[in-house]
């Protein structure tokens, strides 16, 4: 019997622990605020915004999303263009590598993406 307990609970301990994907209402609150600071184009608010909420910039901007766009593209597409100029530093990017070393003739770049 005391088998049969064990295996049991061995078997329903990923259901027990399965990852919950929602955000709390406290967390969508602080990122909507961040996004709307964002879209004001005012460094006094952006800024008291991070600070009152604690926001890590390397953190949260690379990774933020407002209205399906990225945190720099929507701020961009809002006209906040000195958050645009603020943020730039965090967004992500893309990487090319051209090996300068080997020649494949006609001058083919090997690029990488990641």
């Amino acid at each position: 019997m005391k088998k049969l307990l064990i295996i049991a609970a061995i078997a329903s301990a990923p259901f027990a622990f399965s990852a919950n994907a929602a955000m709390s209402p406290q967390m969508e609150k602080t990122l909507v605020a961040v996004c709307k600071a964002g879209a004001s184009n005012s460094m006094i608010e952006f800024s008291s915004t991070l600070k009152e909420h604690r926001i890590n910039k390397q953190r949260v901007f690379p990774r933020l999303v407002c209205n399906d766009q990225s945190f720099h593209q929507f701020a961009l597409s809002q006209g906040a263009d000195r958050t645009a100029k603020k943020i730039a530093p965090y967004a992500t990017g893309t990487v090319t590598i051209k090996d300068i070393a080997m020649t494949y003739g006609d001058d083919q770049i090997m690029a990488v993406n990641f």
